[in-house]
């Protein structure tokens, strides 16, 4: 199974990293861009056969490792090969 997860930084917390892109994009002409928030994609390559088995694999990783569940939220999907 593969897994796509996304981390995103929680609604309220300062983006600076998107907010330089944000001015960027606006000194290279892309008009009307008002909000950019970055985050994190990653794909992980799992050996698990069980889907429920995987689904509580791959979200003790985000919690433990992959995310910083304080000021970061989490989602992600198994998609099998």
């Amino acid at each position: 199974m593969k897994a796509r997860i996304r981390i995103t930084l929680k609604n309220g917390v300062l983006d600076p990293q998107g907010k330089a892109i944000q001015n960027a994009l606006g000194s290279l002409g892309f008009a009307g861009v008002s909000d950019v928030r970055q985050g994190k994609y990653i794909e992980i390559d799992l050996a698990a056969t069980d889907e429920a088995a995987a689904r509580a694999e791959v979200d003790r990783m985000c919690r433990e490792l992959l995310a910083n569940t304080v000021i970061e939220d989490y989602a992600f999907e198994l998609a099998k090969p």
